[in-house]
């Protein structure tokens, strides 16, 4: 990451959600401010990039995760939640969108400061206003406690709180993974969305080539991919830290339930969806 951009996979992840709304009109996922925050020039890389008809299967999928942890928070505020964090937010335009403030959801973004430094200043220029109910927590894991730096920002670790988790993952060690559920799962009622990818040796030749071609791409760039959990390992991971109740979508279910995909398909290795939930 350098200085005075964000990183790569967020500059990434935020040019599929622009182009989304070009190019299939925010049909799995409507993100109004997904190209003002990105920018001019951002977005016309970004629809350079989406030329590649290859890559639409990727940009389809980052507007259903979207989708699906949207819709998974709005269950818990409807349930009384009214805290929500989000991890390595990005250029995600959640807090902008907030459409659970006047019933008092706060949003905590949090995220290395100089990503966070980037984003705020394109709020600026595009004369976005940060929301009352956002706000900015600059932490840089590696040598900050995130528990304690969401305290200092006026965090209730004993009330109900709904983490998004979103494009990380696959970024961290084992240990920082679960270094992190750990904290969520000693929250009273605490709940996460986050994504991951089986191991490729479970995809089938076709798709595991597009997946390494990825991963070589994120290691070139400095960010190199380096978890990919087995989905029931990964259920008992989450079972052991508490977590009473667990949603893994894989991705014949998120094809059906959010793609136009054919249900009875049978189960597709490949990227997951993942909701889960300690109970209060």
């Amino acid at each position: 990451m350098k200085d005075d951009r964000p990183s790569l996979t967020a500059r990434g992840a935020a040019g599929h959600r622009a182009a989304h709304q070009r190019l299939e009109g925010g049909s799995v996922f409507d993100d109004p401010f997904a190209r003002k925050i990105l920018g001019a020039e951002g977005c016309a890389e970004a629809d350079q990039r989406a030329r590649d008809r290859g890559l639409r299967p990727l940009r389809l999928l980052i507007a259903a995760r979207s989708r699906f942890a949207e819709a998974a928070l709005a269950e818990a505020v409807a349930g009384g939640l009214r805290q929500a964090v989000v991890l390595g937010a990005g250029l995600d335009t959640f807090a902008l969108r907030n459409p659970h403030a006047e019933q008092g959801l706060r949003v905590f973004e949090v995220d290395h400061p100089a990503t966070q430094a980037w984003k705020r200043r394109r709020l600026i220029e595009e004369g976005l206003a940060v929301p009352p109910s956002l706000v900015f927590v600059p932490v840089d894991l590696e040598r900050e406690s995130l528990g304690e730096r969401l305290r200092a920002k006026g965090f209730d670790a004993g009330a109900p709180a709904f983490f998004f988790w979103l494009g990380v993952v696959p970024y961290l060690t084992r240990d920082a993974i679960l270094a992190t559920l750990r904290f969520i799962a000693r929250i009273p009622a605490g709940e996460v969305v986050f994504d991951y990818s089986e191991p490729l040796a479970n995809y089938p030749p076709a798709r595991r080539a597009g997946l390494q071609g990825l991963t070589e791409r994120a290691a070139a760039a400095g960010e190199p991919m380096i978890s990919f959990p087995e989905p029931a390992a990964l259920a008992q991971d989450l079972r052991a830290l508490g977590f009473d109740e667990v949603e893994d979508l894989d991705l014949s279910e998120i094809s059906t339930r959010f793609l136009g995909g054919r249900k009875g398909r049978g189960r597709r290795a490949g990227p997951h969806f993942l909701r889960a939930r300690r109970r209060g």
